[in-house]
């Protein structure tokens, strides 16, 4: 995790001194969230993300932007025990550091990928507190589009795909004393649209 820090800031620092524009700006949109892998009976659940970013042209071509957004994500979740049918919903909320290199194509349309580092500030299953049974830090990585409608005015879409596992069993508690617990993988899944003005 230090190292992604360490390499993520010096990446954004060697941006910043050889930047020929630096532009900063502020992005909110809708999620369409889930959660993959061994997560049975989990569907797409609609979300939000809002934030800031700052844009660091290195040339009229490339750019590197990094973000700090706040996400909310998580699963519709339908599980059957018994031929009792169970619905939920996981609901996690995330401070995601993504930071993203941008090539612009034209100079309206532009595509962009990069690692994000994700901050677990909550989560709930079915209104509950749920936070032991997640990891607090989750790593993804994006790939998407955007376009500008005018100077200031753009639109984006992006695919978030996880890492990482955000499962985790939790430590002391008597349910799970004296057992062998398998490991579970589950990881974020998010595509998100966005409108972002720069200011």
């Amino acid at each position: 995790m230090k190292k992604i820090i360490l390499t993520a800031v010096a990446v954004m620092a060697f941006a910043f001194s050889n930047a020929q524009e630096t532009r900063f700006g502020v992005k909110g949109g809708a999620n369409l969230a889930n959660l993959t892998g061994d997560y049975e009976g989990a569907s797409s659940m609609v979300g939000f993300h809002v934030g800031g970013f700052a844009e660091i042209k290195l040339s009229d071509k490339f750019a590197i932007q990094p973000e700090l957004l706040y996400s909310a994500q998580g699963a519709k979740v339908k599980q059957t025990f018994f031929e009792e049918t169970d619905k939920y919903d996981v609901k996690l909320s995330y401070l995601n550091i993504p930071v993203l290199a941008k090539y612009y194509v034209t100079e309206e349309f532009s595509v962009e990928a990069g690692p994000q580092l994700g901050v677990l500030l909550s989560a709930k299953a079915d209104g509950e507190n749920a936070k032991d049974f997640y990891k607090s830090v989750d790593f993804g990585f994006n790939v998407g589009a955007g376009y500008n409608l005018t100077e200031d005015l753009s639109v984006g879409v992006r695919y978030t795909a996880g890492l990482s596992s955000v499962a985790k069993t939790p430590k002391g508690d008597a349910e799970f004393e004296g057992f062998d617990v398998p490991s579970i993988a589950i990881r974020n899944s998010v595509l998100a649209l966005s409108v972002g003005y720069k200011f």
